[in-house]
């Protein structure tokens, strides 16, 4: 029986990906922070006959900490993992700059940091899966934000925008620097942007913004249920690679300061510095 982890499992794309591999005879740790959609992920679960394969681990992502603590949790329940989806995602366009408990802003803090602490924190009990494979769901392909190395953290002229886009390029980085840094591993590294699917999205949005994301939503974004079959396709026959980037079915280039191995080393090695100052 394949493991799969996924973090914002009870959600979205990461609800979607958990009910796929549920119905497939897939054992799926789905990890969130709000018990009400855990409870609702295990009641559904169980129509499909899942009940005994599905688990909900309610978990603080935007803390180095408590992330730590769920890879423990992970390891001592699990032998191995076939299958990390890293999903979790909560956009804060708007509003004035907040840090976590532990000084972190906080886009940094739980779209690239608990991603980079899942993906080395796992790495052994990956590779003791017969087809290992972490897909990061994030934005390859879309050119827009940069890394503020000498201001990782934004403490001036913070935006949301600008903490959002810096988020999206840490994740192309953390591919290429896990690809470099682990060069005999089995694993295979999938950074992945699904394009504009119908999720849960629009509702952390002030209005009219909301509104008008939602109707937009409606006219032009794929159905979650639908959007996760590519995905299932990568993360059951991965590229050979042990790093590679897709943007829907379409796979791109590894070129341009994305993909730059120098600054995603740079990057791996602030990171590391960082949370182990925690």
């Amino acid at each position: 029986m394949q493991t799969v982890v996924i973090t914002g499992g009870t959600d979205g794309l990461g609800k979607g990906l958990a009910l796929h591999y549920l119905r497939r005879g897939a054992r799926v740790l789905a990890v969130g922070s709000t018990p009400a959609k855990g409870e609702a992920l295990l009641a559904q679960a169980a129509t499909i006959s899942a009940a005994g394969r599905a688990v909900f681990l309610q978990a603080d992502l935007t803390s180095v900490a408590a992330t730590r603590g769920l890879v423990a949790t992970v390891e001592s329940a699990c032998p191995s993992v076939d299958k990390l989806i890293l999903c979790a995602q909560r956009y804060r366009l708007f509003g004035s700059r907040t840090v976590t408990r532990e000084g972190f802003e906080h886009s940094f803090a739980l779209a690239y940091l608990s991603r980079y602490v899942l993906g080395h924190g796992l790495r052994t009990a990956l590779e003791s899966a017969p087809q290992p494979v972490i897909m990061n769901v994030a934005t390859p392909g879309i050119p827009l934000g940069r890394i503020h190395w000498d201001d990782p953290q934004l403490t001036c002229r913070y935006s949301g925008f600008k903490a959002t886009l810096q988020s999206f390029r840490a994740n192309d980085l953390l591919g290429v620097a896990f690809a470099a840094l682990h060069a005999d591993t089995p694993i295979r590294y999938v950074g992945y942007n699904p394009g504009m699917v119908s999720t849960g999205m629009p509702d952390h949005l002030p209005q009219p913004l909301r509104t008008l994301t939602k109707a937009s939503f409606t006219l032009l974004a794929t159905p979650a249920a639908k959007a996760v079959t590519p995905m299932a396709r990568l993360l059951d026959e991965p590229p050979r690679e042990r790093f590679s980037a897709y943007r829907t079915t379409r796979r791109l280039p590894l070129k341009g300061p994305a993909f730059n191995q120098v600054d995603a080393l740079r990057l791996h090695h602030l990171t590391h510095d960082l949370i182990n100052a925690v």
